[in-house]
């Protein structure tokens, strides 16, 4: 722990994506800086206003941020990064074991995991096998909606000091999946999204614009994607005065957290009669264009929950049913379901207001509190005098058909240390290191494409 409250907390965010690295980094601002009690007034931006001496500090400047991301196939691009807009002291690309080499070099106070389970799995016994005298305060969690894989992708975060709910519904569930097979479940804590905010929705003479978020990989299929671009070619015909976006979030080469085997842009250019020119396809950052959303649309993505939180009329499809699959499942007794047919003809659904409070939206200005719990958290444990080794619920005596295949997926061994000629005995520097990165690059070029283009093919090859 930091000697005084002007001393900055160090934290480590390793990442897999472009969007994991926006939640990692911002959670870790969050929980990081140090706690401020119940009762201590905040500004209007969620910081904490004046107050005595003796407060702790809230504020983004009291935490000292390091960024790794984790190489591989969703290694964000420097676009993807600059659109995610999250600054940090330092920013790295490491294999798992370069990651595990500093923490073993350099001292960290937190550690947030944002990645995607396995390698969260990987990374604690990593850790765990590493031994420190000081180990960090370990926290991780979920970067949207819960809609998948609940009890697989928990067990596989149970370890970590602090596992992150984004809202009471889904603290309720994590403790319980814990609680299910006999693991501790105090590491669960309520918070809340890290990226909400923006200012509330106001409607405006002369402006009247709907967006539909895409998703990489929900729906899946071609036929799906191309109803969905459809519809919302249909709208924007239907009505020619309202301005119509197709909010994309990556351009094509890339990824993100989820595969995106079939682009929308690339879709758009096989319509017949092309795009009608009150829709346009759009990137950036989704707060920019909530900023000038009069209606969202949206098949399960987590921009839902971003649109609540700033009051703008959101809808949730049910055109392609409400499955478990596309994840729309999740917005049951939302009061946000309807179909592409009823916003067609004018209907905006509204929300139920016990709904949102379980989600975690607080619309109503809760969300000033929403990190206060898991602040306190981190604080205590650094304050504590050691924290006592890591201990996830999988072992080689709970999960021996199940781990060992885990860890070995990131070269670890059993035990959680690297698997011999796993990793290099010195950093490679100089030529070779250029060139490496050179291959690398290739490799991963080679592999978008193969994911985007080839692997379609060979489908469809199948389907003959």
């Amino acid at each position: 722990m930091p000697s005084s409250t002007s001393e900055a907390v160090r934290v480590a965010v390793l990442a897999d994506s472009d969007t994991r690295w926006k939640w990692g980094a911002l959670t870790a601002r969050r929980i990081a800086a140090q706690y401020v009690p119940q009762g201590v007034p905040r500004d209007s931006s969620g910081s904490a206003g004046p107050r005595n001496s003796g407060d702790a500090v809230d504020c983004a400047d009291s935490v000292e941020l390091s960024g790794f991301l984790l190489r591989g196939r969703a290694t964000p691009t420097a676009r993807q990064l600059a659109e995610v807009g999250v600054r940090a002291d330092e920013l790295r690309e490491v294999t798992g074991h370069e990651f595990l080499r500093a923490m073993n070099d350099e001292q960290y106070d937190v550690v947030v995991l944002a990645l995607v389970g396995g390698a969260v799995q990987a990374m604690l016994h990593g850790l765990a096998a590493l031994r420190l005298p000081r180990r960090p305060v370990v926290v991780t969690g979920y970067v949207g909606v819960v809609y998948e894989k609940l009890a697989d992708g928990l067990l596989l975060r149970h370890g970590a000091d602090v596992v992150l709910a984004n809202s009471r519904h889904d603290a309720d569930r994590f403790r319980a999946v814990y609680e299910g097979v006999g693991a501790d479940p105090s590491s669960v804590t309520e918070a809340a999204l890290p990226f909400l905010g923006g200012a509330p929705y106001e409607a405006r003479n002369g402006r009247d614009t709907v967006v539909f978020a895409a998703q990489p990989s929900v729906p899946e299929s071609r036929a799906d994607r191309t109803y969905l671009l459809r519809r919302l070619v249909e709208h924007a015909r239907l009505h020619p005065s309202r301005e119509v976006l197709l909010k994309l979030r990556s351009r094509p080469g890339e990824h993100t957290t989820h595969l995106e085997e079939l682009p929308y842009q690339k879709l758009a250019d096989k319509l017949p009669g092309g795009l009608p020119p009150n829709l346009q396809l759009v990137y950036g950052h989704m707060g920019d264009v909530l900023d000038r959303t009069d209606l969202l649309v949206t098949v399960s993505s987590t921009a839902a929950l971003e649109s609540l939180h700033r009051s703008i009329p959101t809808a949730v499809l049910t055109d392609l049913g409400v499955r478990e699959a596309l994840g729309n499942h999740h917005f049951l007794g939302s009061g946000l379901l309807t179909s592409w047919d009823r916003l067609d003809g004018g209907h905006r659904p509204a929300p139920d207001a016990d709904w949102l409070a379980r989600q975690g939206v607080a619309a109503d200005g809760a969300y000033d509190t929403a990190f206060d719990a898991a602040r306190k958290r981190v604080a205590e444990l650094l304050q504590g005098s050691g924290l006592p080794p890591l201990a996830p619920y999988y072992t080689s005596a709970t999960a021996p058909g199940y781990l060992p295949g885990i860890l070995a997926r990131h070269h670890l061994g059993p035990d959680g240390t690297p698997l011999p000629g796993a990793a290099p005995a010195t950093e490679i520097t100089g030529v070779r290191r250029v060139v490496r990165e050179a291959v690398r690059n290739a490799a991963r070029g080679a592999y978008r494409h193969g994911v985007q283009r080839v692997a379609p093919i060979i489908r469809r090859m199948g389907e003959l």
